[in-house]
């Protein structure tokens, strides 16, 4: 199976889970409270759907469902879903309905606490569910951290950081005198955060005080090389048959010594020198140079000897090597929790809050034209799911954007349910409903900000895979 297949089923899964569920947590308030649901629909359905319980091939298979108020089925715009309940404007703008005298059984007929736990009921549902997932997966799988102490050869920098200060080995163990207990991806964003970092410099602790207003967290992240990272000898994992490597007689195990004549310990200083390579390719050269740059010389260690050899890159500037991950580096470094079913459920519930406060923080970004950049769609999410089918990494990115959809959908923007909760937040205070032309108009402009919002996000997936 392709890595794309993979990686799309996991997508679709994962967005019709949430979506249902979603959608589902609207429905069981609307129920509750005697509301009328027209319609429950995984994507939308703008002028034809897939399937329907009102279909005429439906209805004479299973006659009885098929009379039920609500017609559940399937659209075929995979941006979302939807419930209709009657008497309220919502995405199927039915402005017709809302001329006709208010009835008991309609939205708009129920007190103002009613209709919150109805709006509020998708929101909900999402965090919710996003805390029972990682509880549960901490209960099914527990949880491998590699402690900041054990990363015995220290983190490799980039220039950036080195101008901070940070030197090549420092092991990063506090920020702000809180000690950082785990190397995770959270690390970035602690010390772009932080006035000043403590670091393990040749066994003694060492104070860096950081850039006044911090660091931004995009810049850490989209360098190359990065900021920090782990530093692991530059072994060679895997070879890729029929690559340049491969022709040369390079094979898993060996290890790069040099590059250009350059002295490589570290797969950092190994990325270092070819980054350089890729800066002058990305400026623009002429043909003679490009050319040029096709040509490698590598020295590695094998067998007991150092043999220099000269290759030919791929199309791509490539040598066709894999690295040695620092997980395998240091698999013996791990340490393993088991949760019980009771320890798994606080737990969860703090990974979780943990989480999302993360993502709130870094939503700053999205204001700044590199934050704009890299706001994206299916592209980007179904890019972060793994290439084989994993459920322990499925369902954390499951988790983590249910998280994302619940934070989303609060935000007090017209069109989403935020902004329906804050119209009944203003009713309440204020004892009026708001004007049904004015929510028409709120729905309106709510939904072009979103139809924005997602044309740049494919606008910049687009941008992604064609450069």
């Amino acid at each position: 199976m392709s890595i794309f297949l993979i990686k799309t089923l996991q997508l679709l899964l994962c967005f019709a889970l949430l979506i249902v569920l979603h959608e589902g947590g609207h429905f069981f308030f609307a129920k509750l409270f005697g509301i009328r649901v027209e319609k429950f629909f995984m994507f939308f359905d703008w002028k034809f759907h897939l399937f329907s319980t009102h279909d005429r091939w439906f209805a004479r298979l299973f006659p009885r469902l098929a009379k039920s108020e609500t017609e559940y089925g399937l659209g075929w715009i995979p941006l979302g879903g939807y419930v209709k309940i009657a008497g309220m404007i919502d995405e199927s703008l039915d402005l017709e309905q809302m001329r006709q005298p208010a009835q008991p059984w309609e939205f708009r007929s129920k007190p103002v606490w009613q209709r919150f736990l109805v709006m509020v009921g998708g929101v909900l549902v999402n965090f919710l569910l996003a805390l029972f997932i990682y509880a549960m997966i901490l209960f099914a799988w527990g949880r491998d951290t590699l402690p900041m102490r054990a990363v015995g050869d220290g983190f490799a920098y980039n220039a950036m950081a080195t101008a901070m200060g940070f030197e090549q080995g420092d092991i990063p163990v506090a920020v702000d005198g809180q000690p950082i207990v785990a190397w995770e991806g959270s690390v970035y964003r602690d010390i772009s955060e932080a006035t000043v970092v403590t670091v393990l410099r040749q066994g003694r602790e060492v104070d860096i005080t950081m850039p006044a207003g911090g660091v931004n967290l995009l810049e850490m992240l989209d360098a190359e090389p990065r900021f920090l990272s782990v530093r692991v000898p530059s072994v060679i994992d895997t070879v890729m048959p029929g690559s340049p490597a491969a022709k040369a007689g390079i094979s898993r195990g060996h290890r790069i010594v040099a590059v250009e004549g350059q002295a490589v310990a570290w797969w950092g200083d190994f990325d270092a020198v070819m980054g350089r390579r890729a800066d002058i390719l990305a400026a623009g050269c002429t043909p003679a140079d490009s050319a040029r740059l096709r040509h490698l010389t590598v020295a590695v260690e094998r067998e007991g000897r150092t043999d220099t050899l000269d290759l030919v890159l791929d199309a791509n500037y490539q040598m066709g090597i894999y690295k040695t991950p620092y997980q395998l580096y240091y698999r013996d470094a791990y340490v393993h929790t088991d949760y019980s079913f009771l320890q798994a459920i606080p737990a969860g519930i703090r990974y979780g809050w943990e989480t999302l406060g993360g993502y709130v923080s870094d939503l700053k970004y999205v204001f700044s034209r590199k934050g704009a950049q890299s706001v994206g769609s299916f592209g980007t999410i179904g890019s972060l799911f793994p290439a084989v089918w994993d459920w322990a990494s499925f369902w954390n990115i499951t988790a983590f954007i249910s998280l994302m959809l619940a934070f989303m959908n609060i935000l007090p923007v017209p069109g989403l349910d935020g902004g329906h909760i804050l119209f009944l937040i203003v009713e309440a205070v204020t004892r009026r409903p708001p004007s049904d032309k004015f929510m028409e108009r709120a729905q309106y402009v709510g939904m072009a900000l979103l139809l924005a919002l997602m044309g740049l996000a494919v606008f910049n997936d687009i941008v992604k895979f064609l450069f």
